[in-house]
């Protein structure tokens, strides 16, 4: 457990067959261990690990002080019971993770490998392979280690291999062994071999591997085409024997998993960072009271020393203060909540069951549910502020279609008017019988050019025919199946085969292809190899006539640097068909070709040997000799493949920028197909007021591109805060004019009613003159009829004093 670690290595040289030779480097075996603990660490580490805990620290702090009797008012049983709860439940939990990890050890550990030894094949567990053994691999199987192919079953030492638990990807690859030990092919021939490698030291380097192999005075360069690496499967192969470089920690596999670290979520920062105020709070009360214990013991305390005198060693007034300051420190241990964390611990726990029962999380296919590894899983995914993402294959489906091309200036596969209805897709079986039935397209337009042998057509699709890994196995007569390392390869093979031009079989040496129904068989020169940098593949072949040409694709960016002068026009017309396809979201690729004469075959193929053989800087030279070749070439033509977007993309990207979650997505397509992508998969939007395109080619250009983008920005800022600004003085204007407008309404309305209510009382006034003069008018006419009465009544009177006075007389006489 403490042995010394051996040190750095600068290079690495292992003997087949030799256990004591490769001993005295002190190789690492091939055990694997991703646990933390194990019997003799757990507590330790665990200990140390849950201390690191405020909470956890300050009550082991709060025992200690209970265990002083001068101080300590509480039994110290009621501090170790709540802590060692704690520390068992939270142990408990570290330990259940921690066997899950020890479980996946033991079962990859004490997986059965054949292993050579010493003449004859045994079952050895994995954790027993030793660097320089050979091992035999058979159909299935996982890899052990990172192995050197020695030799195959399948012809020329081709095998086959999966490499999903490496980088995800379910396409096969092919892999072939060196040419000196293909031929041993069985036990006996292996276990005299006693070849030597030296290669480069362990790394993490997936798709790099540079070493030399020295046997029987030969000296092979060896690269990744020559490596099986830990986590691949044998895949269609019968059987392959390799020989361990690298085992165990040293694989490519375990050198990128890293080590097993203590993770700290957010939610722990929080608690310990709550935990600390409360602490302090509790030191700020603790002192309170112990100056006020102060105060009172010398004012008040020390007229009882008579009778109650300190007990010792208290002496002073001071010294009970500071004693009393920790008795406080002890009754007061409450206010810090140490069960806050055990009600955290079972919140994680039930957390991980709802992932576990999560039906939206439930794989339908492979009735497989999610499994949350550990109890923090919900908290770790909550801290997430970045996603870098892939996209194809992981946004997209990674199926691949053969949509559109472009051949010598002519579009095929476009829909001219979509008002239209959509064409028939095209039967390719009257025309092919080796056609692919499940193949769609609908422009007869290209078959039909096909058909009429046009040149650039025929040569259009022999490239496709020609350029590629493609590896065919053909299980009935006609029946094909092509198994491509990627799917864009597959998708272009395909649409050769359905329009005449069938690839059916390779080997090292050769490339057989059916073109319109005839075999004719290409030597296969040389294959330049595409990565990352490069952005293109090219093959060197030789047909039946002796004619030798060169087949190139890849990036139209690149690409068009390499063409001859002379088709200027050509490549702008091109150009134009591929924007139109990057704007549809198409994948696209430029296709050209070169013809060479002998001469300048043979002068490049004597420095690509030498470049290929060099032991310093070997991938400069080749990369060197590629571009020495693919030069002059002439423009065929275009491809646009289509890869849709998984279901539910968007919707999932929308809701993760919801949790202001930051979105990285990497694509080698063209700028104008990413841009599309961002679009439909909704990391682009339309409420985006300015798409920042950022092109540069060194660190400085970028970061220089970067500052323009966040100066923009920042104008584009000031302008929304300027406009924000104005749109509200605007706001408030038109609310003022609208609060005059108001008010001179209201100023009107109360002169309309004020002039209402003059009018109102002016006739008022008038209704009551004309009561009035009514009143006078009738009280008149009462007088009237009163003096008319009265006059009335007086002539009544005269008439009656006249009878009187008339009788009065008669009676006088």
């Amino acid at each position: 457990m403490f042995s010394k670690r051996p040190p750095p290595e600068e290079e690495r040289r292992v003997r087949a067959n030799d256990r004591e030779y490769n001993e005295r480097f002190q190789y690492a075996s091939n055990c694997i261990v991703t646990s933390k603990y194990n019997v003799l660490t757990f507590l330790p580490v665990n200990l140390f690990e849950q201390f690191q805990e405020v909470a956890n620290t300050y009550f082991l702090f709060l025992l200690i002080l209970q265990l002083i009797p001068q101080i300590s008012s509480l039994p110290w049983f009621t501090t170790i019971v709540p802590l060692a709860l704690v520390l068992s439940i939270t142990a408990v939990k570290d330990a259940t993770d921690d066997y899950f990890r020890h479980k996946s050890d033991n079962q990859v550990n004490n997986r059965q490998s054949q292993v050579l030894i010493p003449g004859s094949l045994q079952n050895e567990k994995w954790m027993n392979v030793r660097v320089g053994d050979i091992i035999k691999l058979e159909n299935n199987q996982f890899v052990a280690a990172d192995l050197l192919l020695l030799s195959s079953s399948e012809p020329h030492g081709l095998c086959y291999i999966e490499t999903a638990e490496l980088d995800g990807e379910t396409n096969m690859k092919v892999r072939q062994s060196v040419p000196v030990t293909s031929a041993l092919g069985d036990s006996n021939n292996l276990a005299t071999f006693d070849g030597e490698v030296v290669c480069e030291p362990p790394n993490n380097k997936l798709d790099r591997f540079s070493g030399t192999l020295y046997w029987r005075d030969c000296k092979c360069v060896l690269t990744n085409q020559n490596m099986l690496l830990r986590g691949c499967v044998l895949r269609n192969t019968e059987a392959c024997y390799g020989l361990v470089i690298f085992a165990g920690p040293d694989t490519k596999l375990m050198q990128n998993s890293g080590r097993t670290k203590f993770k700290r979520t957010s939610i722990d920062c929080l608690m310990n960072t709550l935990v600390l105020w409360i602490f302090c709070f509790l030191v700020c009360m603790g002192v309170i009271l112990a100056v006020g214990n102060a105060v009172w013991e010398k004012e008040v305390g020390s007229l009882f020393q008579s009778y109650l005198p300190w007990d010792p060693p208290v002496d002073n007034f001071m010294f009970s203060a500071f004693l009393s300051f920790w008795s406080y420190i002890i009754i007061l241990n409450t206010v810090v909540p140490i069960s806050l964390y055990v009600s955290v611990e079972v919140i994680r726990l039930g957390h991980s069951y709802f992932i576990n029962w999560d039906r939206q999380m439930f794989c339908s296919q492979c009735l497989t549910a999610a499994e949350a590894r550990t109890t923090t899983l919900n908290e770790e995914l909550g801290q997430v502020e970045y996603i870098f993402s892939d996209k194809t294959g992981t946004l997209t489906q990674n199926i691949m279609s053969f949509n559109k091309c472009s051949i010598n200036g002519q579009v095929y596969g476009e829909i001219t008017d979509p008002l239209e209805p959509k064409p028939k897709r095209l039967d390719f079986t009257a025309f092919n019988p080796l056609a692919d039935p499940e193949f769609c397209f609908y422009d007869a337009g290209l078959l039909e050019s096909v058909k009429v042998g046009e040149p650039r057509t025929h040569d259009f699709f022999r490239l496709l025919s020609l350029c590629h890994t493609v590896m065919s196995e053909e299980k009935s007569e006609g029946e094909l199946l092509y198994k491509a390392q990627s799917p864009d390869e597959g998708a272009l093979v395909t649409a050769a085969r359905n329009f005449g031009f069938v690839f059916r079989s390779r080997t090292p040496g050769t490339i057989t292809v059916s073109e319109l129904g005839r075999p004719v068989t290409y030597s296969l020169l040389a294959i330049l190899d595409f990565n990352n940098i490069r952005k293109r593949m090219s093959v060197i072949v030789r047909d039946p006539q002796g004619r030798i040409r060169l087949y190139c694709k890849g990036a139209d960016t690149l690409l068009m640097e390499r063409l001859h002068a002379g088709s200027q026009d050509l490549m702008n017309v091109t150009s134009d068909h591929l924007n139109e396809f990057a704007g549809d979201g198409l994948r696209t690729l430029a296709l050209a070709s070169r013809e060479l004469t002998e001469e300048q075959w043979e002068d490049w193929a004597e420095s690509h040997r030498a470049a290929d053989t060099a032991a310093d800087l070997r991938e400069e030279r080749l990369a060197a000799a590629y571009e020495q070749i693919e030069q002059h070439m002439t423009l065929l033509g275009a491809t646009a493949i289509e890869d849709k977007l998984q279901e539910g993309v968007p919707e999932t990207i929308a809701i993760l920028s919801l949790a202001n979650i930051k979105i990285w997505v990497l694509t080698g397509d063209k700028q104008e197909t990413a841009v599309n992508i961002g679009y439909s998969c909704k990391m682009l939007t339309d409420d985006m007021g300015e798409v920042f395109i950022v092109n540069g080619h060194t660190v400085q250009s970028v970061r220089q591109e970067l500052r323009r983008a966040r100066e923009r920005m920042k104008e584009q800022e000031e302008q929304k805060e300027k406009q924000k600004v104005e749109k509200e003085e605007e706001e408030q204007e038109a609310e003022q004019e609208e609060e005059e407008k108001k008010e001179q309404e209201e100023q009107k309305e109360k002169q309309k009613m004020e002039q209402e209510e003059q009018e109102a009382e002016q006739k008022e006034q008038e209704e009551e003159k004309e009561q009035e003069v009514e009143q006078e008018v009738e009280e008149q006419k009462v007088e009237q009829e009163k003096e008319e009465q009265e006059k009335e009544e007086g002539e009544q009177e005269k008439e009656e004093g006249r009878t009187v006075v008339q009788r009065g007389g008669v009676r006088a006489v």
